[in-house]
């Protein structure tokens, strides 16, 4: 239902930079029309109590391996994109940048034809493309197949430039190892958001990658090199650099909470640390099993691993991690809830994270329990 004026009060209210306590808001023909303390109820509204909860703009999740019982890397399409989509939104997930996990040239061409097509198509919550490697570094290579791993050559970076030219938003992941800077520069300059992760690389040359354009990192602490007391690594490059901002997977499992405090107080701005749920098949199901190029994957306890113990991916969603970030490290709420939609979509360019009258679509707007543990569409 979203003709005629509808109004929900007694809600908190997210407005993409702060929360407001005990606010109403009005809905006309599914378009805000007013929020505040009180607003005017015209003849015929239809009324809702939230009842405490909040009211917010949907999530921004920059890492989604998979949902709804699929890997993106098991058939980069744009059907497997809506199934995807479609569990995520169940989650709250307003828009995502799907991700392909390192895999052959033919999946990657496949994944930026799938992802263009998607946009093209309007397919709800495809907002780009995420590639996760393949140019990254076997010492740090987590989860990834250490034989597909390689380094960028021209035609790889011709490839990246002609579907930045073709998206939205482009991510890219890559380590100094297997790309140069003046390759980084390139993709930089064409727009691409280049996100340093799965790397060793020392603290100087991290910061060298960030002077030619990097301007984040990926799932920050997890498969790079570590902030050590003579050797800073890409955590402390992260951190000391303004313009950086960097994914967190805040499950509690891939950086224990109190090192995630240091680093939310640690960071330079203006560059943020925002969260990404690095979702797989299982998310929005109760799957307990699913393959990665052809490694099983485990799914116990709210942790994923490979058959050795090795992390891959997460078992979150963005409400999970607002909830551990808020009651096990410590940061604010409304920062917590920026970390999950404001601060991800400013990084990549993307409108509709705060409330404006005229604009705000009903559709994009989620309910959060006031408790953090459940959120549900409006409509």
């Amino acid at each position: 239902m979203t003709e005629g004026a509808i109004i929900y009060r007694n809600a908190q209210i997210f407005d993409g930079e702060a929360l407001h306590k005990a606010g109403a808001v009005r809905f006309q023909d599914g378009i805000l029309r007013a929020f505040g303390s009180d607003v005017d109820e015209p003849a015929g509204a239809s009324e809702f109590d939230l009842a405490g909860d909040i009211l917010s703009p949907g999530f921004v999740d920059l890492q989604v391996n998979g949902g709804g019982g699929i890997m993106f890397n098991d058939d980069p399409s744009v059907g497997t994109l809506r199934i995807i989509a479609s569990a995520h939104r169940r989650l709250g997930v307003r828009a995502l940048l799907p991700t392909l996990i390192t895999d052959t040239a033919d999946k990657t061409h496949a994944a930026i034809a799938a992802a263009v097509d998607a946009v093209r198509d309007g397919v709800p919550g495809i907002v780009g493309l995420h590639l996760e490697g393949p140019h990254l570094s076997v010492a740090r290579k987590g989860a990834h197949d250490a034989a597909l791993i390689r380094p960028m050559e021209q035609d790889d970076l011709d490839v990246l430039l002609a579907a930045a030219r073709t998206l939205p938003v482009l991510m890219v992941t890559v380590a100094p190892e297997n790309v140069t800077e003046m390759q980084v520069q390139a993709l930089a300059a064409a727009g691409v958001v280049v996100s340093l992760g799965h790397t060793d690389a020392e603290f100087d040359t991290c910061c060298r990658y960030f002077a030619n354009g990097a301007r984040c990192a990926t799932h920050l602490f997890n498969a790079m090199s570590q902030l050590g007391n003579r050797q800073p690594g890409l955590v402390g490059a992260t951190l000391a650099t303004g313009h950086a901002s960097a994914g967190l997977i805040a499950d509690a499992v891939h950086v224990h909470p109190e090192t995630m405090r240091v680093a939310w107080q640690a960071k330079t701005g203006p560059g943020r640390l925002f969260l990404v749920s690095d979702a797989m098949a299982v998310a929005g199901t109760d799957g307990e099993v699913f393959e990665l190029g052809g490694r099983t994957i485990r799914r116990k306890d709210g942790i994923l691993t490979l058959a050795d113990g090795t992390l891959a991916g997460a078992d979150l969603d963005l409400t999970t991690a607002i909830r551990t970030i808020v009651e096990k490290v410590g940061v604010p709420l409304d920062d917590a809830l920026r970390s999950a939609i404001s601060d991800p979509a400013d990084l990549i360019g993307l409108p509709g994270s705060t409330l404006e009258s005229g604009r705000t679509r009903l559709t994009d707007m989620i309910r959060i329990s006031s408790d953090l543990s459940r959120v549900s569409a409006l409509i």
